[in-house]
């Protein structure tokens, strides 16, 4: 919860902080634009990718295989464009990073290794059971 908070507090400073400084560089005007032009050619570039992924993921159901990756990447690249189209430059950034497939791949293999390192580390009790019958109940 408090991992949560962090970012919803947390993100908007950072861009605010992101906008002042760019937008002292290179002007009000730039600034605004530069973010537009990002969202647009980060949604096309998604759809390109997604398409992609779309492709590699119907030639696997062609070969009868479940599309696992290709079902993640996709998810992933749904988020991404989610990313690229709130205003702001880090999120730009991070967007740009998820869509593209070698940082996506490595992003997602870091992500899948944690998870599995958190499952190792939950306590689970193993023991053994016996179904045990009385023998006055088998009589009646």
């Amino acid at each position: 919860m408090n991992t949560l908070l962090l970012f919803i507090i947390g993100i908007p400073i950072i861009e605010i902080y992101l906008f002042i400084k760019i937008g002292s560089q290179i002007g009000a005007f730039n600034t605004i634009s530069l973010i537009f032009i990002t969202a647009f050619l980060g949604i096309v570039y998604v759809r390109y990718e997604g398409f992609n992924t779309f492709r590699s993921g119907m030639s696997q159901i062609v070969k009868n295989e479940l599309p696992v990756n290709e079902i993640i990447s996709g998810a992933a690249l749904a988020f991404a464009a989610f990313l690229l189209i709130l205003p702001g430059f880090a999120t730009d950034l991070v967007g740009l990073l998820i869509i593209f497939p070698p940082t996506r791949k490595l992003i997602l293999k870091k992500v899948s290794n944690k998870q599995s390192q958190n499952k190792r580390k939950q306590d689970y009790i193993n023991g053994e059971f016996e179904d045990i019958d009385d023998e006055d109940d088998r009589k009646f």
